[in-house]
């Protein structure tokens, strides 16, 4: 199983939701190029009620957030997902729940290698791509690697070390999607973002393919 996960929290976007369409589009990707053998599970987190990290050192004996219940349910999906996307909108610079989300899984791993440097965990190594877009044409998306690749890159690097799957050579740590179009609209406060579907699909073709080779290596490992 694969998990991606959106990290919009725009809630009034519905299906519309670029983040979630992203997922969509990385599930049919998948499907086609393994016949629905690998199942892939879309988490939203416009849904979820997170609750951020206080630093009460609690998780460190009970291995979960004592205090949140929902993180609990995300993060046991993380865990026994073969391989995970993770795609986010460019905020401030995150989506505030994933950020959350984020936190709370680096100091699940951290107090626990601090107290014991041969620790690993749970989500060692497991592969994951990274994904980042925003309201920015070709020309400005480079501007996002900093705040929202970067910014999930080091989260999911020590003490959790993950494995970072790259698109290609260019885009080593995730992969940025530009719109293709943003329009204002008489009706709606917020911008019309127009994407080139086509151009996003041969964009993630890379990552996808990558993840789905690091799932293979791994239950080829286990076969041995």
């Amino acid at each position: 199983m694969i998990v991606c996960l959106s990290a919009s929290n725009i809630k009034h976007a519905g299906k519309n939701s670029t983040s979630l369409k992203i997922c969509e589009l990385i599930k049919e990707m998948v499907q086609r190029k393994n016949d629905e053998e690998i199942i892939v599970e879309v988490v939203s987190l416009v849904e979820k009620e997170l609750i951020p990290c206080i630093g009460c050192g609690r998780c460190f004996n009970e291995d979960k957030c004592v205090l949140d219940e929902e993180f609990n349910s995300i993060y046991e999906k993380l865990i026994k997902a073969e391989a995970l996307f993770m795609v986010s909108a460019h905020y401030a610079p995150i989506p505030s729940k994933l950020a959350m989300l984020l936190e709370k899984m680096e100091q699940l791993a951290f107090l626990k290698r601090f107290n014991n440097e041969s620790y690993r965990s749970p989500l060692y190594r497991k592969p994951v791509g990274i994904i980042g877009h925003g309201g920015g044409t070709e020309e400005i998306i480079r501007y996002y690697k900093g705040p929202v690749i970067d910014s999930i890159c080091n989260a999911l690097s020590y003490p959790i070390e993950m494995n970072i799957v790259s698109g290609n050579n260019e885009q080593i740590k995730g992969v940025l999607l530009p719109v293709r179009n943003v329009k204002k609209v008489e009706y709606s406060i917020f911008p019309l973002q127009e994407y080139d579907w086509n151009d996003i699909e041969n964009r993630l073709n890379p990552l996808v393919k990558n993840i789905l080779k690091e799932i293979e290596r791994a239950r080829n490992k286990k076969d041995i």
